[in-house]
């Protein structure tokens, strides 16, 4: 067995409700002021309305930065800082999807009052610094698994996006609660769940730091996501398809943490950056394409999952046979949950796709990890057949 390390949230509360306990969450944690890093929407749904009075009750400072934006940019990251500062935060709440989380992370690392980093200083791996302040993390939506993952992503420029890795942006806590996903739109039900199965998928392929556990993870997060995914996005009240949703895109969070993503979220940055598709939809417009591309090295890998991709639907025959069903199962996801399956059916211009591929080769921090080396031709060709 090759040497690894693990590291993932030091705690995990799965538990439909516990959101409503955020407050004695803080307070068990010696916090006296909180800031709740959320996005618009959130606020407008009124999504906090019964967590916020549990901090009067708990004694405890609560104050809401709600201005996150999907791609967040620098200045968002440091109006949030700023906000944090004034207040005097000494533990951060990120509630909302991949972009509060993300933020999140970063004010808990740049607003502790004995940071000396600028944001600049921190892109790449490991060049976060400590102290930072005490982090809980409460997803609503099951897709990003940024509750569990050392990774914040940050809009750069017009278009380009850069990554900050460190192990002090994991969590203290995450609380997965499926109550706060109960309102999500069939839509983003769909394709977070998606984004998540391909966490899961590119984790147990990882060409460097695939592990055990990163593996076992990988596994189960597939079939927890594959076996409710239907019943999420068609029948939104389930609260148990929900939770076990949140459950999935947790595990699978905590397996590409480890043994990082590659060429499917190489090739869906360039399409959120410059087109502003989603996350998750970006990653389902390439999955089986680049599932396709990387079958001839990942045969193997890609018939295990099948198992728990398929479970008993899983046809009779040999490797290359349930390989090639894996790829055809997830070929059919994003109709079969009524999204776009064709990068022209987001409006995405057929002359911009060399673009996109020279791009794609900006992310060599993902295309190192993909099991089949990754040209500029061959993304082009990629994204040629997911037109």
């Amino acid at each position: 067995m090759q040497p690894f390390s693990f590291a993932t949230t030091a705690q995990i509360l799965c538990e439909a409700g516990g959101s409503q306990r955020l407050a004695s969450l803080c307070r068990e944690r010696g916090a006296r002021r909180v800031l709740i890093v959320t996005d618009p929407g959130i606020a407008r749904l009124g999504m906090l309305d019964d967590v916020l009075p549990g901090f009067s009750a708990a004694k405890v400072a609560v104050a809401i930065f709600s201005d996150v934006t999907a791609d967040p940019h620098e200045d968002c990251v440091l109006a949030a800082v700023a906000r944090a500062r004034h207040i005097g935060a000494d533990l951060i709440v990120g509630f909302g999807g991949g972009s509060s989380m993300d933020v999140a992370k970063l004010v808990a690392l740049l607003a502790h009052p004995d940071s000396q980093q600028a944001i600049t200083q921190l892109y790449g791996i490991d060049q976060a610094k400590g102290p930072r302040l005490q982090l809980i993390q409460v997803p609503t939506t099951a897709g990003t698994g940024s509750e569990v993952t050392p990774i914040a992503i940050v809009t750069t420029g017009e278009t380009s996006k850069m990554g900050i890795v460190s192990s002090l942006l994991l969590p203290d806590l995450a609380v997965l609660d499926a109550v706060c996903t109960l309102g999500l739109p069939p839509a983003v039900t769909a394709a977070t769940g998606i984004d998540a199965m391909v966490h899961a998928i590119e984790a147990y392929t990882s060409k460097l730091k695939r592990n055990p556990l990163s593996s076992l993870l990988a596994r189960e997060a597939l079939r927890l996501l594959a076996t409710h995914l239907d019943q999420a996005v068609h029948n939104g009240g389930n609260l148990a398809a929900r939770q076990a949703m949140l459950l999935g895109a947790c595990l699978a969070g905590q397996a590409f943490a480890n043994a990082p993503v590659a060429a499917v979220h190489a090739l869906a940055y360039p399409l959120g950056g410059h087109f502003h598709i989603p996350h998750g939809l970006s990653n389902a417009l390439v999955l089986p394409h680049v599932l396709r591309f990387n079958l001839p090295v990942a045969q193997a890998d890609y018939a295990e999952l099948a198992v728990p991709l398929l479970g008993g639907r899983l046809r009779s025959g040999d490797r290359n046979s349930h390989a090639e069903q894996l790829v055809e199962e997830l070929a059919e996801l994003a109709p079969r949950c009524g999204l776009p399956s064709r990068l022209r059916d987001v409006d995405v211009p057929r002359d911009r796709l060399p673009q996109l591929a020279s791009d794609a080769m900006q992310q060599q921090r993902l295309l190192v990890n993909n099991p089949r080396e990754v040209t500029e031709a061959d993304a082009l060709a990629i994204y040629e057949a997911a037109y």
